[in-house]
């Protein structure tokens, strides 16, 4: 994936993308805010979320202990993975050791951060999606762009047109009659997704929540498509980052209050599922819990960024943001978009990369994803200091970047009164030039210098930048001697004691 800058710029020249986007973003924002004006302590139940993960976080390595000890006790198989190729690996394993060609999936953003469904495809055995809307993406041979609704770029005029393309081509295909209405297009899903979930012996699924003391893993959705794939297979392997764990089973009482609301809109998940390793005779007869780190230590061990391994992934800060509203996931190059995605990217992987680079700089730090956040992540504060990661990274570079001149040149000359006071007359000098010939007048009176070419275009093809003023600090200082001479100000106002 090319650099944010360059994506965005191509994914703003998308108007059908950008009418997406506002209709679905407006939508479950508003859905948000009316069930959040509802609970009367709301703020105090962002503290207690976010106190909860944050305890959990501090004791990561006691916890995560305490959860396979109780995993083991009750029947289930840990496993361990260091990094995406591990955990495919031991997906793969699994699958292979039973004969199976496919797998049924629940809705998991940490198999698509491990590239699970390419893994998989690549040893002979085929991922089928059964989220509605992963579904969708899936069978447009698409990438998410959402956290919570990753078709969030289609309309259902285009989600029709997918249906009746690809569904006949890896299952049963969409009716001659199929329509764009929501519900006719969710009973094509369902009757496409039912031969599937009926033959598949193994289910891959995430977690939610992954309880320590009792060992018990936590799916919410909202489709029943994550019942199906955790009960009926034989086999169910779920692969959990280690950052979902929680301390105990009275946790959860903030977290599932917290996430309907902060996710959909609504007061409680319309399925909640739980479940400790094997209970004989009901469900999967063998289940394997792979705990993923990933790059979740490396962000553990940020002082600032550690927070974001609070997330919960209900993509409410995605829903509010400007940035995201005009360009959508697929510029963020990865399957964690929006804010959260532009903070916790690096942090998994470092900012070596020019892609995972640019992405503390795509944000305005307008703070309302941190207003938002359930858990209280402080997404500004974090992106501030990646973009001070960002420039450290670059400070032994051979060919210093054009910022890292301008800034060593300004240093150079504001070191130094003499080279600042010529500067200053310089600037004065552009100041009377560019007011005799810029058409463009800021409140105030002050003229704009316009669109400058060359590296700053890309800040003043967007910005007034304000003409420098005629005269310096220092000059009118000394013309008034302090300021206690009657002063005229460059528009021919009289002022006495001072400028205007």
């Amino acid at each position: 994936m090319p650099a944010f800058p360059t994506a965005a710029r191509a994914a703003l020249g998308d108007t059908q993308l950008r009418r997406n986007l506002a209709h679905a973003t407006h939508t479950i924002r508003d859905k948000r805010a009316r069930v959040v004006a509802e609970v009367e302590d709301w703020e105090d139940l962002r503290l207690a979320g976010a106190g909860v993960k944050e305890a959990a976080l501090r004791d990561l390595a006691t916890h995560l202990e305490t959860l396979e000890e109780s995993l083991v006790r009750a029947g289930a198989t840990v496993h361990w993975a260091r990094d995406a190729e591990e955990a495919c690996a031991i997906v793969a394993s699994v699958a292979k050791s039973h004969g199976a060609d496919e797998v049924v999936k629940v809705k998991s953003m940490a198999t698509q951060e491990i590239g699970l469904n390419e893994a998989l495809e690549a040893e002979g055995i085929a991922a089928w999606e059964t989220d509605l809307a992963e579904l969708i993406v899936q069978l447009g041979e698409d990438l998410p762009s959402h956290i919570l609704v990753p078709a969030i770029h289609r309309n259902r005029a285009e989600v029709r047109e997918i249906f009746q393309r690809r569904m006949g081509v890896v299952g049963r295909p969409a009716p001659g009659d199929l329509t764009d209405e929501p519900s006719v297009l969710a009973g094509a899903a369902r009757e496409h997704l039912r031969e599937k979930f009926l033959r598949a012996k193994v289910g891959v699924s995430g977690a939610n929540f992954a309880v320590a003391d009792t060992g018990t893993l936590v799916v919410v959705e909202s489709e029943g498509n994550g019942r199906m794939c955790l009960t009926l297979p034989e086999v169910l392997v779920s692969v959990v980052g280690i950052e979902k764990v929680v301390a105990t089973w009275d946790d959860l009482d903030p977290m599932l209050r917290l996430l309907p609301r902060s996710s959909t809109g609504e007061r409680m998940n319309p399925y909640t599922s739980t479940w400790s390793g094997v209970t004989p005779g009901d469900g999967p007869q063998e289940v394997h819990v792979v705990l993923l780190d990933n790059g979740r230590t490396r962000a553990l061990a940020d002082d600032v960024g550690r927070q974001a391994l609070r997330c919960i992934r209900c993509s409410a800060c995605l829903n509010v943001c400007p940035v995201y509203e005009r360009v959508g996931g697929h510029a963020y190059g990865s399957v964690y978009p929006g804010p959260i995605g532009a903070i916790l990217n690096p942090l998994l992987n470092g900012v070596s990369d020019e892609q995972t680079a640019s992405l503390p700089y795509a944000s305005s730090l307008c703070g309302a994803c941190f207003e938002v956040c359930p858990v209280r992540i402080d997404i500004p504060s974090v992106l501030v200091d990646q973009r001070a990661q960002v420039v450290d990274s670059h400070r032994g570079d051979r060919v210093p970047k054009a910022e890292a001149v301008a800034m060593k040149a300004a240093a150079w000359t504001f070191s130094d009164a003499r080279r600042l006071g010529l500067a200053e007359r310089a600037s004065g000098l552009a100041g009377r030039v560019i007011g005799r010939f810029s058409r463009t007048t800021l409140p105030g009176g002050r003229t704009a210098a316009g669109r400058l070419p060359g590296p700053a275009a890309g800040w003043t093809g967007a910005r007034d930048l304000p003409a420098p003023p005629r005269e310096s600090f220092r000059e009118w200082w000394a013309r008034t001697d302090g300021g206690t001479h009657d002063d005229q100000d460059g528009s021919g106002t009289a002022t006495k004691g001072g400028r205007s």
